[in-house]
């Protein structure tokens, strides 16, 4: 009925174990109350058994002290509670909740996807996560062009799902399979990314995959969170003007991961760099690149949506160190704008 006993028993402890456990197989098996509902019990580090077991029938737990302690002794589950934090519920019966203590991992996993990642930095933080979907795993699940999401039609055929992976913190199960996660990170660029936004790049020329690209963009060039709306009205204004984006994230991107920096985002780019052959590299092409090159912000994408309407052509990073930038009308201002 209760499985081999612990072989660290003498013959007499298993037989009067034994005994006793068949007195207290009712109280063993049965719920404390079977329409109870979880919630959180702590076992504290160095707490010991009989705090922890008078701590569980208090709480409504378990229906009888003495069966559970029996129990545990006889299978020597009794040596090896784990301290931490668990669900447990008056639902369960004293012998799983006996297994439930025996594992304080628990079964979800906190999962932060940053803005600005691209699909690579995605894969490369999951062997430290807790979850068990490999890198692998994850970069060909995510290579499939989103379907099934109202924005799936206006994503190109044979496109990434890069620039969708929603940056936000997930609770997301241990055992989660790889498509089952992009769904989830789809799902929250669905639900987030709203009317209002994708209203907002219609006025701007934009259909709402451009919008994502130029919004991966402007997510790359920003550091101050603030300069984003500003950053936008450039590129946009670049747009307009005909002019080429010239932006150097973009650049990073096609180059791709930088075996001496050990980033993807190379950091200063030298001049060949700016000749990468690249469909993204718009140094060299008058367009945007065919793809995002990261997951851009809410707050990028609202930038793009909403850009401050300025006159300015050019920026360049300040010479203070402050993360800012020097934004310039005219080439000669951007010039002038340069640092000492």
């Amino acid at each position: 009925m209760f499985g081999p006993p612990s072989p660290g028993l003498s013959p007499r402890q298993r037989y009067s174990l034994s005994f006793l456990l068949l007195l207290q197989a009712r109280d063993l098996n049965k719920p404390a109350d079977p329409n109870g509902n979880p919630f959180s019990f702590q076992v504290e580090l160095g707490e010991s058994t009989p705090s922890m077991i008078e701590r569980l029938w208090q709480e409504g737990l378990i229906p009888n002290q003495g069966a559970f302690r029996s129990y545990l002794q006889y299978t020597g589950l009794d040596t090896t509670l784990q301290a931490g934090d668990y669900t447990l519920s008056p639902a369960m019966t004293s012998v799983e909740i006996a297994h439930a203590l025996q594992d304080a991992t628990p079964k979800t996993v906190e999962f932060n996807v940053l803005a600005g990642w691209r699909l690579e930095e995605i894969a490369a933080s999951l062997p430290t996560s807790g979850l068990v979907i490999t890198p692998e795993e994850f970069l060909s699940a995510a290579q499939t062009s989103p379907a099934g999401y109202s924005f799936s039609p206006e994503i190109p055929a044979g496109v990434s799902s890069e620039g969708f992976m929603f940056p936000d913190t997930y609770e997301l199960p241990r055992d989660i399979k790889a498509d089952t996660m992009v769904n989830t990170l789809l799902n929250r660029f669905e639900t987030q990314v709203g009317p209002d936004i994708r209203e907002g790049f219609k006025q701007q020329g934009l259909s709402l995959f451009e919008g994502v690209i130029l919004a991966s963009i402007v997510e790359r060039e920003s550091i101050v969170e603030e300069e984003m709306p500003l950053i936008s009205s450039v590129y946009l204004n670049r747009r307009t003007a005909n002019m080429k984006l010239d932006a150097d994230p973009t650049v990073q991107y096609a180059i791709g991961y930088n075996t001496t920096q050990h980033t993807w985002w190379t950091n200063p780019l030298s001049m060949s760099d700016l000749e990468v052959d690249s469909p993204y590299n718009t140094y060299l092409i008058n367009n945007l690149p065919p793809g995002p090159i990261c997951n851009p912000s809410l707050n990028a994408l609202h930038a793009v949506a909403f850009p401050a309407q300025t006159p300015y052509y050019y920026f360049r990073a300040a010479c203070d160190g402050s993360g800012k930038h020097l934004f310039a009308e005219t080439f000669e201002q951007h010039k002038a704008n340069s640092c000492p």
